[in-house]
């Protein structure tokens, strides 16, 4: 798990697809000519993430790998398109889609009602649950703890997750305590294990990563919520339409479970 969190390299990666490219009009089953922009085919799409998001984005060696890297590469393959992976801080995942930098992105990405003013989402493709770390001999045993009458607790997120959405109005707006946040989630982590904070609020899977490679860590038994994950895309995006008939194949003929299945062991 160590090799999650060697530092994050400023590079775009390239995802070679398996069949042979001629533009957004390849041979795969979905109609490649409907992944247009601007009435003319796509040939590229431009995948915006955040690689340090283990099992879904992160890095080995130099490559960009995980659920949502596969899941964008077999898209690639249904649409006939390069997909190229523009590997950012999370907090700039949603203004490169706003801006036209990015086509799509897939970075365990929630649909909320604050991101939905800004893009629009395909159907969802996964089911996130954000869980609270903390240290073993934490005096915080469970998410009812940070609610309490009184709470007064310092809590680690990712700046602009969900994490910190949710945090920020169920605890630091409530006046239950205080939000830091971090650029990236190792940082949190790193904040939690040196003591100035008292807890991480981080999605399940990447925060099974970070305590399986921090010693003294624990993950609790409760949930703090339950999430969809979705890809992002431009308000009225032409591609929303062919990228959600693509995605629906690739769960009906099972690819997407799979894909899944290979790095999220069940429980």
């Amino acid at each position: 798990m160590k090799k999650y969190f060697k530092g994050i390299l400023a590079t775009t990666m390239v995802l070679s697809m398996t069949a042979a490219l001629a533009g957004c009009g390849g041979s795969g089953e979905t109609a490649a000519t409907d992944a247009t922009e601007g009435g003319e085919a796509k040939d590229t799409l431009v995948l915006a993430t955040s690689a340090d998001f283990p099992p879904y984005e992160y890095y080995e060696g130099q490559e960009i790998v995980g659920i949502d890297a596969e899941i964008a590469k077999a898209l690639g393959e249904k649409l006939g398109c390069e997909v190229k992976i523009e590997d950012m801080n999370f907090d700039s995942i949603i203004p490169s889609i706003v801006s036209g930098k990015a086509d799509i992105a897939m970075a365990g990405l929630t649909v909320t009602e604050e991101r939905l003013q800004s893009v629009d989402f395909t159907d969802s493709y996964a089911t996130g649950v954000q869980v609270v770390i903390v240290k073993e001999d934490s005096d915080i045993t469970s998410v009812d703890d940070l609610f309490a009458e009184g709470a007064n607790h310092t809590i680690g997120v990712q700046t602009a997750t969900t994490g910190d959405l949710y945090t920020t109005g169920d605890i630091e707006e409530k006046g239950l305590g205080t939000v830091e946040r971090y650029t990236k989630g190792a940082d949190a982590i790193a904040a939690l294990t040196s003591g100035k904070i008292d807890c991480v609020v981080i999605d399940n899977e990447p925060a099974k990563a970070f305590v399986e490679a921090n010693e003294g860590l624990k993950i609790l038994d409760t949930e703090y919520i339950t999430e969809d994950y979705a890809i992002a895309l431009a308000k009225d995006s032409e591609l929303t339409e062919s990228i959600n008939t693509a995605l629906q194949e690739l769960k009906d003929d099972g690819t997407v479970q799979s894909i899944i299945d290979k790095y999220i062991t069940a429980e």
